[in-house]
C-alpha cells in the first residue's frame, strides 16, 4: 500500500527573548524541519547600532547568515522610529542578513512603555510607516517580514493592522493569534487569520499554541495557512518540526527519546559554556528543562536535582551522571 503524502507546510522557528539564541537555533535546526529562524530582537531606540551588536545577537552573520545546518537566520528589529529602523535594517543587510523581520508583537511592559513591540498595534498607520521605510531601505533581494498580534487590548482593529502591514510592501506577515493583553494564555484564535484581506496574496504565517503535529494541522484548518511559526512547542519537543514533516510524508512518527534529549542538554550546556563564560550556561539549561518537562517527565526530575546548582562543574557532573544512570 502506498503512503499518503500530504503537502508539507512551511515551518519557521520563532524568536524568543533570552531563549532562542544562537546555540538553541543551531541545535534545533540540526534536528531539522525548519525553513528559517528569526533572532531575538535588536532594540532600536536612538541610534544606528554598530556591527558588534548585530554580531552578538546574530553570530550566524559571520557564516553567511545561516546556522551550521544551512538554515537562514533573519535579523529582527524592534523600534518605533521609521527612519532609525530603516537605517538599522540597512546595516543588518550590509552585514549579510538574509532577511529582516520587524517586531510588533512583543507584550513585555518594559518594551511597550518605550513605544516598542505590541503597543504599536494601537496605531496601525505606524505599523505601515515602519514597514514601508524598512522595505525601501533594504535591498529588493532581501525579504522584509513583520510579526503582529491580533491587537493590543482587543482584536477589533486586527483587519486594519493586517491591511496596513500588507500594503507596506513587506514579503510575509506572521500573526500571533492573540492580543497583547491575552499574552500567551490559551487559546490562540487561529480562525481570525481567515479575516485578513490579502489582495496581493502575501504569505501569512500562523503562530501560537502549536505544541504537537495535530495542533499544527488544526491550526491549518482553522487559519487557512500553510506556514507556521513554532515557539514554546519547539522547546518542549525538540523534534516537533521534523515530526510534522514525517507525518506529511506518511512516515511513522517516533518522538525523540529521553536519552537523545539528555545528550542535547549536555551539548547545549557545553556549547553555551564555550560561547560565553561557563557560569552563564547554567540558567539557560535550567530554563530549557522547564520547557522540556511538558513532554518529558524525566526533565522534571532532573530539574528538581539541578535547580539549586550554581557551579558550572557541578552542573556538568549532574548532567553526565544522569546520562550515565540511564545507560546503566
Amino acid at each position: 500500500m502506498s503512503k499518503l503524502v500530504i503537502d508539507p507546510p512551511r515551518i519557521l522557528l520563532a524568536p524568543m527573548e533570552g531563549v532562542m539564541e544562537s546555540v538553541m537555533r543551531d541545535m534545533l535546526t540540526r534536528i531539522g524541519g525548519y525553513e528559517r529562524c528569526v533572532t531575538e530582537f535588536v532594540r532600536v531606540s536612538s541610534t544606528v547600532l554598530p556591527p558588534k551588536v548585530y554580531y552578538r545577537l546574530c553570530p550566524e552573520l559571520k557564516q553567511g547568515g545561516r546556522t551550521a545546518a544551512g538554515t537562514p537566520v533573519y535579523v529582527q528589529l524592534l523600534g518605533s522610529d521609521p527612519v532609525l529602523m530603516a537605517a538599522n535594517a540597512a546595516v543588518a543587510a550590509e552585514l549579510g542578513a538574509p532577511g529582516i523581520d520587524l517586531n510588533f508583537g512583543c507584550p513585555a511592559k518594559t518594551v511597550n512603555k518605550s513605544r516598542g513591540g505590541a503597543t504599536l498595534l494601537r496605531t496601525p498607520k505606524a505599523v505601515y510607516e515602519i514597514c514601508a521605510a524598512v522595505r525601501d531601505a533594504t535591498p529588493a533581494a532581501i525579504p522584509v517580514t513583520a510579526k503582529v498580534r491580533l491587537g493590543f487590548d482587543s482584536d477589533t482593529r486586527f483587519e486594519e493592522i493586517a491591511e496596513q502591514a500588507l500594503l507596506s510592501g513587506i514579503d510575509e506577515l506572521t500573526v500571533h493569534a492573540r492580543t497583547k493583553v491575552q499574552a500567551y494564555r490559551p487559546p490562540a484564535h487561529w480562525q481570525r487569520l481567515q479575516d485578513i484581506v490579502n489582495p496581493l496574496d502575501i504569505p501569512i504565517i500562523a503562530n501560537g499554541e502549536i505544541w504537537t503535529p495535530s495542533d499544527l494541522f488544526d491550526c491549518k484548518e482553522q487559519s487557512g495557512c500553510n506556514a507556521f511559526m513554532l515557539a514554546r512547542g519547539a522547546l518542549c519537543r525538540p523534534d516537533l518540526a521534523r515530526a510534522v514533516h514525517a507525518h506529511c510524508n506518511g512516515d511513522p512518527i517516533e518522538p525523540m527519546t529521553w536519552p537523545e534529549v539528555s545528550q542535547l542538554l549536555i551539548d547545549f550546556f557545553e556549547a553555551n559554556g564555550a560561547l560565553y563564560q561557563r557560569k552563564y550556561a547554567i540558567n539557560p539549561l535550567k530554563q530549557w528543562l522547564v520547557y522540556l518537562q511538558h513532554c518529558y517527565p524525566q526533565a522534571a526530575a532532573l530539574f528538581a536535582q539541578v535547580k539549586r546548582i550554581r557551579d558550572p562543574d557541578d552542573m556538568r557532573d549532574a548532567l553526565l551522571g544522569a546520562t550515565a544512570a540511564m545507560a546503566a
